[in-house]
């Protein structure tokens, strides 16, 4: 396993500055620890705690940028639904958010070679009027984006240690 540390003056300052913050000092800690290279390699040298919370960072900045269409257009799609990420959320308690995921998992099988193919900025544009069955996920990610970044940072502050080592 790699050793995750956060310095507790970093830790400090981003709770100081609100559940965003916090939640990023440990994803920033985490892509440090593994050079900003997450590749098979590196996963199966993280917790699954750590995973969940890349897996969580990806989802959370692909779909607040341009949905789950860009999402998997992108090329995350393998990532966030191949793997047991809904089932994590779950287990932390983000019931709702575990089932969203599921439910854009049904689009994502049903569209999702679609939705990856090469095209111009254009024919990108056009993907989101084409799949407009994403659009209530969007919506209701988008709504729903700062509960559940708060239920995250509250658990990663009540499980501090399955994410990182706090050093002074």
């Amino acid at each position: 396993m790699i050793q995750v540390t956060i310095q507790d003056a970093v830790l400090r300052q981003a709770a100081g500055e609100g559940m965003d913050a916090f939640v990023g000092a440990f994803v920033t800690a985490i892509k440090d620890a593994i050079g900003d290279e997450l590749t098979a390699d590196t996963m199966a040298q993280l917790t699954s705690d750590q995973v969940t919370l890349l897996a969580w960072d990806v989802l959370h900045e692909e779909v607040m940028d341009g949905g789950f269409v860009q999402l998997i257009h992108n090329g995350y799609g393998p990532f966030i639904f191949k793997n047991p990420l809904a089932k994590a959320l779950k287990l932390w308690g983000l019931r709702e958010l575990s089932k969203l995921i599921y439910n854009a998992h049904t689009l994502y099988n049903k569209y999702g070679e679609a939705l990856q193919r090469d095209c111009t900025d254009d024919e990108f544009m056009a993907l989101f009027e084409q799949y407009p069955e994403f659009d209530d996920l969007d919506d209701t990610f988008v709504e729903e984006e700062e509960a559940w970044t708060e239920q995250i940072a509250r658990h990663i502050d009540e499980n501090i240690e399955k994410f990182a080592s706090v050093k002074s």
